[in-house]
């Protein structure tokens, strides 16, 4: 990921639940802060819950993968705050893709294409 730093403190995760802006779905819920800097920074909730750690661990590489083949696609400058639901850990890769994509883009962090 080029243009993305790790999100790993806790007081930036709960800035981003608590003032960011969010969009959920059965598989993911996403939250979304702008943070005033130039690159984005990415967290990943995965809770327990899913199952054991190798299930939560293929969970998170799913959810890495899918932002960093569309790292390009996405505005800068904000936090960005990923958690997985149960249903996260029985769907494949493409569903996983497809939430995470219209989740972001319901919440505006796609760029926008220039005039056509």
């Amino acid at each position: 990921m080029k243009h993305t730093a790790p999100l790993k403190e806790n007081h930036l995760f709960r800035r981003a639940y608590n003032r960011g802006k969010s969009a959920a779905d059965s598989r993911l819920a996403l939250y979304v802060r702008r943070n005033g800097q130039k690159n984005n920074r990415l967290g990943f909730t995965v809770s327990t819950k899913l199952g054991c750690a190798v299930v939560r661990n293929r969970v998170r590489r799913r959810l890495r993968e899918i932002y960093r083949l569309h790292e390009d696609q996405f505005r800068g400058g904000c936090d960005v705050v990923v958690v997985a639901r149960v249903r996260a850990a029985s769907s494949d890769y493409h569903q996983l893709e497809k939430s995470f994509l219209k989740l972001a883009d319901k919440l505006e962090l796609m760029k926008k294409d220039g005039p056509a």
